[in-house]
């Protein structure tokens, strides 16, 4: 069975979801980077896995559900932190990040018995899942993160390496309020999307 890891952000005002302000401020950019981290971990929580880890930078609140291991990031740029991630499993291990609250158990339940690797391309040229049958820290070490192009750049250090990739859904994640609009439609009933709806009434009024 698989391991699955989310990588996140305590989300706290000023250190998550700063593309979000404005129109929001860091204390609501803040309220919908958790709402979006308790989406994933619940989901992930009801996705049947050898192991849950959270791969934390910050500390652990009162959002956390019960099952989950809890582990520092590392320090370094974002693909050392994600290859120190992998480095923790022995067996397959499939990531993801905090901000696709419309993800669902069954796009996170992977089977490797026919490849090597999942790759899921995100709409901004990134990826918001990865998966590894035998996780290798050097395959993510050195690709170039946070550009329109790591998506590429990463499913072909995969390719290169001999890796059977097998493609999951395109998703949007959550950088700009474009996005969160955008991710709160996809999933209407996430805390996410009830989350956005009581910010913008507020705004409204």
């Amino acid at each position: 069975m698989t391991t699955l890891l989310v990588i996140a952000k305590s989300p706290r005002p000023g250190r998550v979801k700063t593309r979000l302000t404005p129109p929001f401020t860091p204390r609501e950019a803040a309220a919908l980077a958790e709402a979006a981290l308790v989406d994933t971990l619940l989901t992930v929580a009801a996705t049947p896995a050898a192991r849950r880890v959270l791969v934390l930078d910050g500390a652990p609140g009162p959002w956390l559900p019960p099952g989950f291991d809890v582990v520092p990031q590392c320090e370094g740029g974002l693909d050392e932190r994600l290859a120190t991630a992998f480095a923790g499993c022995d067996g397959p291990a499939l990531l993801i990040g905090m901000d696709t609250p419309q993800v669902t158990p069954a796009l996170l339940t992977v089977d490797f018995a026919d490849c090597d690797a999942y790759f899921g391309p995100a709409e901004d040229g990134g990826f918001w899942a990865l998966g590894l049958a035998r996780p290798e820290p050097g395959l993510l070490r050195g690709v170039p993160m946070s550009t329109p192009t790591t998506g590429a750049a990463q499913r072909d250090r995969l390719v290169s390496a001999g890796l059977r990739v097998r493609e999951l859904p395109r998703l949007r994640d959550v950088d700009t309020a474009h996005d969160a609009r955008a991710v709160a439609a996809a999933a209407p009933t996430s805390r996410f999307a009830t989350r956005l709806r009581t910010l913008q009434a507020a705004a409204a009024r």
